[in-house]
């Protein structure tokens, strides 16, 4: 048997339970008997997730939900492996119900080519959407759903008490999610979801990725004003709003302006 670790009572994280890093950050709610799994990782890892369960006795049968934050291949790689053990039913948003049902490799990232990145990805059955407001019922534990896009267009976040799941949105040093347009990043959206983590009243952020933080206002409104400055950078191509260099480069080939020529005045 393995004594549990919980983070906070009800949640224990799977890679501080194990000691080491497995993947992703896989959290397991509960309250008595009944438990659920916010995300699960890539399909390698789900045998050692499942026997770690098992070993703390939570009873593999009291699994009530499976639950994906997104729909990126390292966080739901091993989905239809878990569902195929534990009978247990599959909740996501419904944006992330097509490319997990249909096992998009290009959406989830589980297909770069150019990085040399070639994951199978498992379609798996959806047997739930939730959406912003949803609450996910865990023996006498709820999880407030939270419609958290900008990393991508499906990413929840799942609040309880004065907790938040925080998904990608953000990480202890002010990373964020990737942004990229192949899997529906929208950098408006994700400044609007930041924001709302930034004015509510949670008090500790667990991402899915790296150390569970304590939610720091300076720091989530430093990581806002970055991504505010992508909006107008070439550095996100499409997701950038615009570039305000073309309409300057316009404005000199008009002016018949040459390289090195000082500006008009006034």
């Amino acid at each position: 048997m393995l004594q549990r670790r919980p983070v906070f009572p009800g949640v224990i994280e799977m890679n501080h339970q194990a000691g080491w890093r497995i993947g992703c950050n896989v959290y397991l709610v509960y309250d008595e008997r009944d438990w659920a799994l916010i995300d699960i990782g890539y399909e390698e890892t789900v045998d050692e997730i499942i026997e770690m369960i098992r070993q703390m006795d939570f009873p593999l049968s009291a699994c009530r939900a499976l639950v994906a934050t997104h729909a990126d291949v390292d966080h739901i790689q091993g989905m239809h492996k878990a569902k195929t053990i534990l009978k247990a039913p599959v909740l996501a948003h419904p944006l992330a119900v097509e490319p997990l049902e249909t096992g998009d490799r290009i959406k989830t990232f589980a297909e770069i080519a150019a990085q040399n990145v070639h994951l199978d990805l498992p379609p798996v059955k959806i047997d739930r959407t939730v959406e912003d407001g949803d609450v996910i019922e865990i023996g006498n534990r709820r999880l407030e759903v939270w419609h958290t896009p900008g990393h991508t267009d499906s990413q929840l976040a799942f609040r309880t008490g004065d907790l938040l799941l925080s998904g990608d949105n953000i990480y202890r040093d002010g990373s964020v999610g990737a942004i990229d347009a192949h899997h529906g990043s929208d950098i408006p959206a994700f400044i609007r979801s930041l924001e709302r983590i930034a004015d509510s009243n949670v008090e500790w952020l667990l991402p899915s990725h790296g150390p569970i933080f304590r939610k720091q206002d300076r720091l989530l409104r430093q990581t806002i004003e970055r991504l505010r400055g992508y909006l107008t950078l070439a550095d996100f191509g499409t997701c950038a709003l615009e570039w305000p260099l073309i309409a300057e480069w316009d404005r000199e080939l008009a002016e018949g302006r040459l390289p090195g020529a000082a500006p008009p005045r006034g």
